[in-house]
């Protein structure tokens, strides 16, 4: 496994995820300032605002995914199961390259979550 790869994109995504946060930290403060306002913009404000926390809390949340990720190169346990201790398969570690679970260990957790059905966290 091309350790090196793994890391230059999960460094590429942190930067990415630090960059969309701000923005939408931005997002989130700015929909209030609106100059004129009546219940229309209020009402519009509030759903950007929403809209944007909900889009920054799963961005931090993937963000300490990525981190964690970045961790595990650094001890020498990236690409092994946090779970099981097996080799996490190639083609989900290059689709989701901060999966901490193989593909098994992922649905059981999904399943301990509640997940629905083909909603899987990966």
């Amino acid at each position: 496994m091309n350790i090196q790869h793994f890391k230059q994109r999960l460094q590429d995504k942190e930067r990415e995820l630090q960059s969309d946060i701000a923005r939408l930290e931005e997002e989130a403060r700015g929909s209030g300032e609106l100059e004129v306002r009546d219940s229309t913009d209020d009402a519009t404000s509030a759903q950007i605002t929403s809209e944007s926390l909900e889009e920054e809390s799963l961005a931090s949340q993937t963000l300490i995914q990525v981190q964690d990720a970045l961790k595990r190169i650094e001890d020498g346990t990236y690409g092994k199961c946090s779970a099981c201790g097996r080799p996490i398969e190639a083609a989900r570690l290059e689709a989701v390259p901060w999966a901490a679970y193989c593909l098994e260990d992922q649905e059981k957790q999904d399943k301990l979550a509640h997940v629905p059905q083909g909603g899987s966290t990966l």
